[in-house]
C-alpha cells in the first residue's frame, strides 16, 4: 500500500470546517480560576451496618478532606431501584443535585459474584447522562476503589471504570482494591497502616491533582466536533424528522 504524502495535501473534504477546531494550549488554560475548595461527592455500594466499602469511603473522604477538598458522602438507603420510582424523588433528586455540584467522585464498591453490587449499579443508573442542559457527571474526575472478602480481585473496578468511561468522566490511572477486607478495618472502622492504606492515599492525591487540573476547563476538555454539529438548529430539525417528529 502506497504511503500518502507527507504533509497530508489531499484535505479534509468531509469536514465541517464551522464546526472544526484546532486545540490549543491556552483554551486548557484557567481564564478565571476557581477560589473555592475542590468539591467531591463519595458514593460506596453497601447497606451493611459494619460496611468495608464505607469504611474504605469515609477513609477517602478524610484524605480528601486533609488535602484541602470539601466532600459530600451519599447515603443509599431509601434510593429506590431505577425506574421504580420518578425521578423526582427525594433520594434521586439528592443524589442528582450531589453530581451536579460535584467536580471529582470517588465510587467505591465491594465485589459480589465477580462485580459490582446492585446498590452501587442502582446509585450510577439514577445518574442521567443529561439533564435538560445539565449533565451531572460530564467532564468531572473519579477514582475507582473496590473491597473484597477473598483474595485481591480487580473485576469491580474494572466495571466501574467502563461505567465512568461511558458516563463520559475524566478517570485517574491509579485506582485501590482492598482484599480481605475484614482484616484491614480495626474495630472502629479506621483502615489499618500498610501498603493497601498507602494506595488509598495514593489515589486521593492523584485524584486531587487531576481534579485540580482539569476542574476550571472541564467543560472544554469534553467539548466534541459532533456535538457541535448536532446543536445546530438544522440538524436537530433533520434528526427530529427521521424519528418522526415535526410531521404534519
Amino acid at each position: 500500500m502506497d504511503k500518502p504524502d507527507q504533509p497530508f495535501t489531499d484535505g479534509l473534504p468531509n469536514l465541517s470546517e464551522a464546526h472544526f477546531e484546532v486545540p490549543t494550549s491556552e483554551r486548557v488554560q484557567a481564564t478565571t480560576p476557581f477560589i473555592h475548595a475542590p468539591r467531591f461527592m463519595i458514593l460506596y455500594g453497601s447497606l451493611r451496618e459494619r460496611s468495608f466499602s464505607r469504611f474504605l469511603a469515609y477513609e477517602a473522604a478524610r484524605l480528601l478532606e486533609a488535602m484541602g477538598g470539601e466532600v459530600r458522602i451519599y447515603d443509599a438507603h431509601g434510593l429506590p431501584l431505577p425506574d421504580d420510582a420518578t425521578a423526582d424523588h427525594p433520594k434521586v433528586q439528592e443524589l442528582r443535585s450531589l453530581s451536579i455540584w460535584s467536580e471529582g467522585q470517588v465510587w467505591v464498591s465491594p465485589e459480589r459474584h465477580g462485580n459490582l453490587t446492585g446498590v452501587m449499579k442502582s446509585q450510577i443508573d439514577w445518574l442521567p447522562l443529561s439533564e435538560g442542559s445539565v449533565r451531572p457527571t460530564q467532564g468531572r474526575t473519579l477514582a475507582v476503589m473496590q473491597v473484597s472478602g477473598g483474595s485481591q480481585s480487580f473485576n469491580a473496578v474494572n466495571a466501574l471504570r467502563v461505567l465512568g468511561r461511558w458516563m463520559r468522566m475524566i478517570t485517574i490511572p491509579n485506582q485501590s482494591s482492598v482484599p480481605t477486607a475484614y482484616k484491614e478495618f480495626d474495630e472502629a472502622g479506621r483502615m489499618k497502616p500498610g501498603p493497601l492504606y498507602e494506595r488509598v492515599v495514593d489515589v486521593c492525591e492523584e485524584l486531587m491533582k487531576f481534579t485540580l487540573l482539569t476542574r476550571e476547563c472541564a467543560d472544554y476538555l469534553v467539548d466534541r466536533y459532533s456535538e457541535r454539529k448536532e446543536r445546530e438548529p438544522d440538524r436537530l430539525r433533520d434528526v427530529a424528522a427521521d424519528i418522526g417528529f415535526g410531521k404534519r
